[in-house]
């Protein structure tokens, strides 16, 4: 099981870092969404196994921390799933829905601004407008300096 995350978490991480490379900004914004995903799959995958082996050498899953203390209240990590890789997944789901939305927003504006997503076909124009609202805006310079 623990194998089978570190494999997942290693291509969503090659996926990702290939992603940011691009030069598109879609690209680079699924780039990040996947490397949130990555870290989140990395964490989980150091939080121990999730099952469990009793004297018997019966392997069972380990409960969820919500339910109790399990079989064993003396050492309950034993037979119960550790409580704080989940705490920490779930802060970075929030925050990472947080950062989506900014990043979609930004490229929303930068789209309609620019007029293409692809960072090769930006323009030279410091003010980095559309070369349409870049004329508008030096005749409207031009009309307030003669006046």
């Amino acid at each position: 099981m623990t194998l089978v995350t570190a494999i997942c978490v290693a291509v969503t991480a090659a996926v990702s870092i290939y992603l940011l490379l691009s030069r598109e900004l879609k690209g680079i914004a699924m780039g990040t969404f996947l490397i949130g995903h990555a870290a989140n799959l990395s964490i989980l995958a150091m939080s121990g196994e999730p099952v469990y082996t009793n004297e018997q050498g019966e392997t069972t899953l380990k409960l969820p921390p919500i339910l109790g203390y399990g079989e064993d209240p003396a050492n309950p990590l034993a037979t119960m799933v550790d409580p704080l890789p989940q705490a920490l997944i779930l802060t970075a789901i929030v925050i990472s829905f947080g950062v989506m939305g900014f990043l979609l927003a930004l490229i929303v504006a930068t789209g309609r601004v620019t007029g293409s997503l692809d960072l090769d076909e930006f323009d030279d124009d410091p003010k980095g407008l559309h070369p349409e609202d870049a004329e508008h805006i030096e005749q409207n310079d031009s009309e307030a300096a003669s006046s």
